[in-house]
């Protein structure tokens, strides 16, 4: 079966102040024990062609070079495969950044969040503007051309102007992919504890979300999902498996697998994983994952699709409040394929919610 494998890498020098994700902080490597892990349970998954391989954390760039090919080494990866790894600019260095090219990664992803030092410090990143400056020039000098960085916006007395110069950093670095995401202040977090007084309201981040379209726009970058723009052929292959309901295995623990439709995923618990713990079962695929799912990418809702897979139509109530958003200018309705604007990106659940209660 060909798949796209995704590999939590649950470990990370700090944990950042918005962080919600499965990782322990206070780790400058990544255990020898927890990487034999991972190969043992990539290796019980036989019959599995990669079609794409994503190293996601945490930090993965706390990994040595030996580690990937390690990793790479035991998964059946199919020729002209996408292989990512996020990395933290401040774990990046020239030695290894040559290994994990030479490994066979062949993407990177960036995480910067903005270029302004005393933002970074208020989120927690462990990296300067400098240091992802210098990351930029180093993955480029291992020879690596597809190369995403992150930017987050509303950020603790944010403007325009920390977009925009965070943005022409990223492109005047090489940056071919741009993913930029809305701050949101999850529980369990410090942000939670401990909000800084002047975050961006709603009302705002919609504002710096809308600029930011408009921004990646002028700047020739294409809006291909709902936080991520890119060159043209520099799409994530890997993120595009999980928006189209496609095949993917998630190793680690808190990954997530969808696989023949039924998704099932490993306990938020490195020790347990690293014993062997089996995966739990969680439910499978809907016509709601399609909905929701299809609304986050510029292509949009096939409602052909729609009906031929979920055997579901769209209720005559709902195609006239779906053609009122169509005047608001939120979405179109093209070719049977209903497609979210900018605007629309940002009621995107509204929506979505209103179709999923209107299809019969």
């Amino acid at each position: 079966m060909e798949a796209g494998l995704y590999i939590h890498i649950p470990y990370c020098k700090k944990k950042c102040n918005y962080c919600d994700f499965y990782s322990c902080g206070g780790c400058d490597i990544v255990p020898q024990e927890y990487v034999d892990a991972v190969v043992r349970e990539i290796g019980s998954h036989r019959g599995l062609k990669c079609k794409t391989v994503y190293f996601g954390g945490g930090t993965p760039s706390l990994l040595t070079a030996n580690q990937v090919k390690q990793i790479l080494a035991v998964a059946d990866i199919m020729p002209g495969a996408e292989i990512t790894l996020e990395a933290n600019p401040d774990t990046l260095t020239q030695e290894k950044l040559d290994g994990y090219y030479a490994a066979g990664v062949n993407r990177l992803s960036i995480g910067v969040q903005t270029v302004y030092d005393k933002s970074l410090q208020v989120l927690g990143r462990i990296h300067s503007a400098e240091k992802a400056g210098q990351a930029f020039d180093m993955a480029r000098a291992a020879g690596f051309v597809n190369i995403s960085g992150d930017v987050m916006l509303g950020l603790d007395n944010y403007s325009v102007e920390e977009m925009k110069d965070t943005i022409d950093f990223l492109i005047d670095h090489g940056a071919v992919h741009i993913s930029a995401y809305l701050l949101k202040v999850e529980e369990g977090t410090p942000f939670y504890t401990n909000r800084p007084e002047n975050l961006a309201t709603e009302e705002e981040l919609a504002d710096y979300y809308l600029a930011c379209c408009e921004y990646m726009a002028e700047k020739g970058f294409i809006q291909y999902e709902i936080s991520n723009f890119c060159h043209e052929g520099y799409h994530s292959r890997h993120n595009s498996i999980y928006w189209q309901l496609d095949n993917y295995l998630g190793i680690g623990p808190s990954a997530h697998s969808c696989m023949d439709g039924k998704r099932f995923y490993y306990e938020r618990n490195v020790d347990a994983f690293i014993k062997g713990c089996q995966p739990v079962a969680d439910g499978e695929v809907d016509a709601d994952d399609y909905i929701m799912l299809s609304l986050r990418l510029k292509t949009g809702l096939d409602i052909n699709t729609l009906k031929e897979k979920w055997w579901l139509e769209i209720d005559s109530r709902t195609m006239k409040k779906l053609e009122i958003y169509r005047r608001q200018g939120v979405l179109t309705i093209e070719n049977n394929c209903i497609s979210l604007t900018p605007a629309g990106f940002l009621a995107e659940n509204v929506i979505a919610s209103d179709i999923m209660s209107g299809v019969e």
